[in-house]
């Protein structure tokens, strides 16, 4: 399970986020939403990794994130903000791989998965579309076999036949046990996908309610 203890987090000396409490079970998608600037992608940083809390725990599957490196990965919104533009497409998904030297992973396959062709493999990101790009960078991220997904409204800079093919595939990938947390401000997008979803509020986070599915 993927858990925020009473987390306070931010920058500098400023929290963002006070006491806030997330669970994240394998094979549930919990929505987050929220008005901008409202504490999402503090949390969404915290829970992978990427900030460290000021107070309270952030533990996956009972160890600290920086004892569980690949466990949790993350889509950011703005895909080109998220890639190395002279990077070609096989390296930037391969990239987690380099950096924790463990196996390549089977590039043909992961692009064919997000909905992409391999012969796309060798271009840059300059050559495709943000929501070919963005489909990269859900690559990227499964490739690192993660047991947890976080999108930080990965899916706002995108049409709705692209976002839609997402999200099929995301709740396809919670149905053989991923935990996602997806943060949107588009609710009837996480009533339809979420299991639960939560409200982020001036740093704090409270329960909207519970899907009927």
């Amino acid at each position: 399970m993927l858990i925020a203890d009473t987390v306070t987090a931010g920058y500098g000396a400023r929290p963002v986020i006070r006491a806030v409490d997330l669970q994240v079970t394998p094979g549930e998608i919990v929505g987050i939403t929220g008005d901008s600037g409202s504490g999402k992608t503090t949390l969404a940083r915290t829970v992978a990794g990427l900030l460290t809390p000021t107070e309270g725990t952030v533990t996956v599957d009972g160890q600290p994130p920086r004892r569980a490196r690949g466990a949790v990965a993350m889509v950011f919104q703005s895909p080109r903000a998220a890639t190395n533009p002279h990077f070609s497409l096989a390296e930037i998904i391969a990239e987690p791989a380099r950096v924790r030297r463990i196996p390549p992973p089977d590039l043909a396959a992961l692009i064919t998965t997000v909905g992409l062709t391999p012969d796309l493999l060798d271009r840059r990101p300059h050559a495709l579309s943000d929501g070919q790009l963005q489909r990269v960078c859900l690559a990227r991220a499964l490739a690192q076999h993660p047991r947890y997904l976080i999108l930080d409204e990965a899916t706002a800079m995108l049409d709705a036949a692209t976002t839609a093919a997402i999200i099929r595939l995301v709740m396809a990938r919670a149905r053989d046990n991923l935990g996602v947390v997806l943060i949107s401000h588009d609710e009837s997008l996480l009533d339809v996908a979420c299991t639960r979803v939560s409200t982020m509020r001036v740093g704090a986070l409270t329960a909207r309610r519970e899907s009927p599915q």
